[in-house]
C-alpha cells in the first residue's frame, strides 16, 4: 500500500466510503426480496400492492443502484491502489461481486415485473432468493478479511 501523507489518507477515505456503500447495497439487497415476499400476498390493484410498488422502486433507485455503483467505483480504485489485481483471493472476490451484481440485475427486473403486475413467482421463491445475497456477502467478507490464497 502507499506510505506517507496524501495517498494513505485517500486510500483510507476510499476504503471507508467503500464499506459504507457495501453496507447500503447489502441492506437493500436483503430488504428488497422481503418486500417481494409480502407483495406476492397483496391483491393486484390494491392500495397495499401500489404501496409496495412505490417502496420497491424507491429502494432500488435511491439506495440499491447508487450504492452498487459506489461499491464498484471505490472497490476498483482500492484494488488498483492496493495492487490486489494479481491476488488469487481478489479474483475469487471479484467473481462473487459479479455474481452479486447479477442478483442485483435479477431483482431489478423483478421490480419491473411487480410494477407492471406481471410477477409470476411465489413468495416461497423470494424467501429462497433472499438467502443468495447473504451467502455471497459472507463469502466475500471471508475472502477480504482472511485472504486465504
Amino acid at each position: 500500500m502507499f506510505v506517507g501523507g496524501g495517498y494513505d489518507l485517500l486510500y483510507s477515505w476510499a476504503k471507508a466510503l467503500h464499506v459504507i456503500a457495501v453496507i447500503s447495497w447489502m441492506a437493500g439487497m436483503l430488504y428488497l426480496p422481503r418486500l417481494f415476499v409480502y407483495h406476492c400476498d397483496a391483491e393486484i390493484g390494491s392500495k397495499q400492492s401500489e404501496t409496495f410498488k412505490v417502496m420497491e422502486r424507491r429502494l432500488l433507485k435511491a439506495i440499491i443502484n447508487p450504492a452498487m455503483i459506489a461499491t464498484w467505483i471505490l472497490g476498483l480504485y482500492l484494488a488498483w491502489a492496493g495492487h490486489w489485481f494479481s491476488s488469487g483471493w481478489f479474483h475469487a472476490k471479484l467473481t462473487l461481486v459479479l455474481l452479486m451484481s447479477g442478483v442485483h440485475g435479477f431483482l431489478s427486473a423483478r421490480v419491473r415485473d411487480f410494477a407492471q403486475d406481471k410477477n409470476t413467482r411465489t413468495s416461497k421463491f423470494y424467501r429462497i432468493i433472499n438467502e443468495v445475497p447473504t451467502i455471497l456477502m459472507i463469502l466475500i467478507v471471508i475472502l477480504v478479511i482472511v485472504k486465504p490464497f
